[in-house]
């Protein structure tokens, strides 16, 4: 299911926000954790959530967020599936791909796929944020 995040609330912010973020992630709670995270970056949009491979793509396309926070396993599929669809229509997008399994092999078919960065969620989850705030910051 594709949530967007379009409310009474966020039509001000709408006009403000400088960095649009799609989150793709099949946990609730992460993805809540980085709702929370990345909206401590005065100027980021959370403009969509997915927990499949097929949401994700049909949200990102229909978004054109700068920015996607992107799990590696998700229900029915892959990271790299979005990757694979996204990447060739939208190139401009970042990618920040997350895992639990940050092996080599995955890291290397996910910026084969277009991924920008690839992130450890036990170890790194914070360098998301750090990662997303230096260009927000650059264009302020």
């Amino acid at each position: 299911m594709v949530v967007a995040a379009v409310t009474g609330d966020t039509a001000v912010m709408q006009a403000q926000a400088h960095t649009k973020v799609f989150l793709v992630e099949d946990f609730a709670p992460v993805r809540n954790r980085l709702t929370e995270l990345l909206t401590e970056i005065e100027g980021v949009e959370i403009v969509g959530e997915a927990e499949s491979p097929a949401d994700a793509i049909g949200g990102i396309l229909n978004t054109r967020p700068d920015w996607v926070v992107l799990d590696f396993q998700l229900l029915g599929g892959t990271g790299v599936d979005v990757l694979r669809a996204v990447h060739p229509k939208a190139p401009s997008i970042k990618f920040i791909v997350l895992t639990n399994h940050p092996n080599a092999q995955y890291r290397r078919t996910c910026v084969e796929s277009g991924a920008d960065w690839f992130f450890d969620k036990s170890t790194e989850f914070a360098k998301i944020k750090d990662v997303i705030a230096g260009p927000v910051a650059a264009n302020s």
